[in-house]
């Protein structure tokens, strides 16, 4: 059962993470994470200064499934199926040591060892007491302190394999080190964490996937309560475009697996990370929806408590989620908004103007887009100020003018758009980006001697409506600059 149970698919930075949950639900406020290189006799240390076991619970937590996962838990507590620190230690481990003690009590210390299992006569549990020969050593943070608990594994078969080297030791704690700043980071942030957590010695930066009150999001949504359910709370996200942040921003907002991969729900349990991106499997007409590049700025926070593991299929590894059906159309509803106003910042990259009644007598958009069962079309509008000025002056050439913006309708180059957009994972450049002051003055003062001219605005009406209209709303010196021209 042992050797099955190695196969659930934890990875080292995950199983790790399930032993952080064990520290955490034992009011762990400092866990420190050691990795040490040394060939076949490496070694993973996992210290916390929790309130530590005596020898009947630390006999308990040794067993596997120790606990009814359909038991009532305390709020708090991160666990559920009593399987955690086993099943985790084992899919990296052969050896299992674990060491604990409570205030003021003498140090417990109890062995899990594969190889040994079937090999001792008489005994069909060989579960040992003290460390293996030779480990003792490394159960030595303990004797320092008053209460605690010392997690080591030993022959780490399933992370020192053939051709593993100390280089390979030190990518692996900077992946761990990635995860574990991702799925702790609501403890770890603030001015007064609940948590400390150190790995090799150093401390783990936490990653806010949310870029927390960022001058540049275009949504950062109050919390929501969803009905019909108790203690379930969200909140949408949409971050800035890249065009609004630093270098170092960047790179920091994208996460462990970059926008795409990042975008959608991120579903916690007590402030813990259980599924960072991804939506649920939720969409539109029965297909779910994608992680795409148009989408790829939403994030959306969501709260579960503890009590609604079975609803939510969390399983063993908690890395999966799935919202009950009575449930699903709330968020979806939540998620569509979000996702909507982050394919709006992604398209303008960034520059957009709030829904808010804000962009209400502005210039008609120079683009119509037209959909119907044949599929989408762009036109140019023969409405715009600009355009219908122009119609309305051409005389004789009025036909050619026609003809020509046909033409640019017909032979919009959508499909290297497109391609441009998924190779470069960016949207073209458009909106005068990087353009020369002169180039964008050029353009608006045509708009503006249309809006005068043929509209029959007055210059302060034009102006104003510009400056309401993207993306001249970027260049505001500019338009407040625009004079009628004398004929």
């Amino acid at each position: 059962m042992f050797e099955s149970l190695r196969g659930l698919g934890y990875a080292p930075a995950t199983a790790i993470a399930d032993l952080i949950d064990n520290s955490l639900s034992a009011n762990s406020s400092k866990i420190d994470v050691q990795l040490e290189w040394a060939g076949p006799e490496s070694w993973v240390r996992i210290v916390d200064d929790g309130g530590g076991m005596d020898d009947a619970a630390l006999e308990a937590g040794m067993r596997l499934g120790a606990r009814d996962p359909r038991a009532e838990r305390a709020p708090s507590d991160l666990g559920r199926f009593g399987l955690g620190l086993k099943t985790a230690s084992f899919s990296q481990a052969r050896r299992l040591t674990v060491a604990s003690r409570r205030n003021g009590g003498p140090t417990v210390c109890l062995r899990w060892d594969l190889d040994l299992i079937g090999q001792e006569p008489g005994a069909e549990w060989p579960l040992f007491e003290g460390p293996a020969p030779g480990s003792e050593h490394l159960l030595a943070p303990l004797d320092k302190m008053e209460h605690g608990t010392v997690v080591l594994w030993e022959r780490l078969d399933r992370i020192v394999t053939d051709g593993f080297t100390a280089t390979d030791m030190i990518e692996l704690a900077d992946r761990i080190e990635v995860h574990l700043a991702m799925t702790f980071h609501r403890l770890m942030d603030g001015q007064q964490p609940q948590l400390r957590l150190l790995l090799n010695g150093r401390p783990v930066k936490p990653w806010d996937p949310f870029l927390i009150g960022h001058p540049g999001k275009a949504l950062e949504s109050p919390e929501y309560k969803i009905l019909h359910t108790t203690g379930v709370t969200v909140q949408r996200h949409v971050l800035p475009h890249r065009d609004m942040l630093k270098p170092a921003e960047q790179e920091a907002a994208a996460g462990p697996g970059g926008w795409t991969q990042q975008e959608g729900f991120y579903v916690y349990r007590n402030r813990r990370l259980l599924l960072a991106g991804g939506w649920l499997g939720l969409g539109d007409g029965g297909k779910p929806w994608p992680r795409d590049e148009a989408h790829r700025l939403a994030r959306i926070r969501l709260d579960i408590p503890n009590s609604v593991d079975a609803e939510w299929k969390i399983n063993v590894l908690k890395s999966t989620a799935s919202p009950p059906v009575r449930l699903r159309q709330q968020l979806r509803k939540l998620a569509s908004e979000t996702r909507e106003t982050a394919r709006r910042v992604f398209a303008h990259r960034g520059h957009i103007t709030p829904i808010t009644g804000m962009r209400s007598n502005a210039v008609a958009e120079a683009w119509q887009v037209r959909r119907s069962a044949q599929g989408t079309s762009y036109r140019i509008a023969r409405d715009h100020d600009l355009v219908a000025s122009i119609l309305n002056r051409a005389g004789s050439l009025k036909p050619d003018i026609l003809a020509l913006l046909r033409l640019i309708e017909e032979t919009v180059p959508v499909q290297r758009i497109w391609l441009d957009t998924a190779e470069d994972k960016e949207t073209p450049r458009t909106g005068f980006v990087g353009a020369p002051a002169n180039e964008v003055m050029e353009t608006l003062s045509s708009i503006f001697e249309a809006l005068v001219t043929y509209s029959g605005l007055s210059p302060i009406e034009a102006r104003e409506r510009l400056g309401r209209t993207p993306p001249f709303n970027q260049h505001l010196d500019l338009v407040a600059d625009l004079e009628v021209k004398d004929t």
